[in-house]
């Protein structure tokens, strides 16, 4: 299974916990801030009592976080501390205080409360009073270990290929690490680097190429997003048009290349999750055939906008098969013979027109000797 389905406490769920724990609050005369968070430790929702500390807004974020993504009240690290067990301070993401307990839809951690303020004790006291309320959940795809390792397999896969080593990481929608795929060969550097690029893609819904060219075009303010590196290399990983992760890609022989691969990988789940299959509307097939280039690069094939402005070299493909349809333009090909330098002497010629389709197989020599400018043509490259 490469997507699966998992709940989360939804928006209208966080406002009948915090209203509950805010009756309960209210109750007891506690003067403190509540904090509802997702499963990754991100906060939904926040909500002050008249006369609570400044201070314990962060304080409360802290231990729903805490109780979030450990999966248990946030009393649990506090009890290992003050039984001795100093090391538990540093664990990461965790903050040892009372007073945090999750949010729970049967079995699954759907989020977390987070009260500070009072006691200890009575902070806890208010969270399980909310995390008791009868809320509401959201069901949401989520990216498994096997889409995971898809994703980062489809990109490494084209990485050998090409003769480079990057490091790919593959994160979940909250930024978290799934999967790394890590070459023998790769540079130490990017291992992190990889992540960071994943993480920011997946948290800020976009492609981490995004705030680079932000930093690069006048925008240096960018450098100062929470949690955004701004490296291109970074794509969101998408199903049904939701961001399910994201897959970060460093060490390949450029920064354009890291984009290229990562985009490579977050196609891949696109084709394979549930037998979908990819669509590109006629406004895209027309934006990519102003430049021409690759519209899809998978293991198995690839889809080619192809454009060419004048002749070129002979190429000879070992193990693909070509199928070309041409769009706009003429052109001539010659097909067979042998390659000799620049040119490919003997084999058949063939004058390409609007409509034409041309099939050729792998390990047959072909070269186009003369194009029109432009000579548009859409190509299907199936690997055998």
């Amino acid at each position: 299974m490469l997507v699966r389905t998992r709940k989360i406490i939804d928006d209208a769920g966080a406002d009948v916990v915090l209203a509950t724990a805010e009756a309960d609050a209210k109750e007891r005369g506690a003067r403190v801030v509540i904090a509802i968070v997702d499963p990754s430790g991100e906060l939904i929702e926040l909500r002050r009592t008249p006369g609570a500390q400044i201070a314990s807004s962060r304080v409360a974020v802290d231990k729903a976080r805490t109780a979030a993504i450990f999966v248990r009240p946030s009393r649990e690290l506090e009890e290992q501390v003050t039984g001795g067990r100093l090391g538990a301070l540093a664990l990461h993401g965790a903050r040892a205080l009372t007073g945090g307990i999750p949010l729970r839809a049967g079995e699954e951690v759907v989020g977390a409360i987070g009260t500070s303020g009072e006691t200890p004790d009575e902070d806890e006291a208010i969270s399980i009073a909310g995390a008791a309320a009868d809320f509401s959940t959201a069901e949401v795809p989520a990216l498994t270990y096997e889409g995971a390792r898809t994703v980062a397999e489809a990109a490494g896969a084209i990485a050998a290929e090409r003769g480079v080593a990057p490091m790919i990481a593959v994160v979940d929608a909250g930024g978290e690490l799934l999967y790394l795929l890590r070459p023998d060969t790769a540079q130490v550097a990017s291992v992190q680097v990889s992540v960071d690029k994943a993480r920011t893609a997946a948290i800020y819904r976009r492609p981490s190429k995004d705030f680079e060219d932000q930093a690069s075009g006048g925008r240096p303010s960018a450098l100062h997003l929470a949690r955004a590196v701004p490296l291109q290399g970074g794509m969101p990983i998408l199903h049904d048009g939701e961001v399910i992760g994201a897959i970060g890609v460093s060490g390949a022989s450029s920064a354009d290349e890291d984009q290229e691969l990562a985009t490579i990988g977050a196609q891949a789940l696109s084709g394979a999750a549930n037998g979908h299959a990819r669509f590109f509307s006629g406004d895209d097939l027309r934006r990519k055939l102003e430049t021409g280039g690759l519209l899809l690069e998978t293991r198995g094939y690839k889809i080619d906008a192809g454009r060419r402005e004048a002749p070129g070299a002979p190429e000879l493909h070992e193990r693909e098969v070509d199928v070309m349809h041409v769009l706009e333009g003429r052109a001539t090909v010659v097909t067979g013979g042998e390659i000799r330098g620049e040119k490919l002497e003997g084999g058949e010629r063939r004058e390409l027109h609007e409509g034409d389709v041309l099939a050729i197989p792998n390990g047959v020599p072909h070269q186009f000797t003369d194009v029109s400018d432009p000579f548009l043509y859409f190509v299907v490259k199936v690997e055998t």
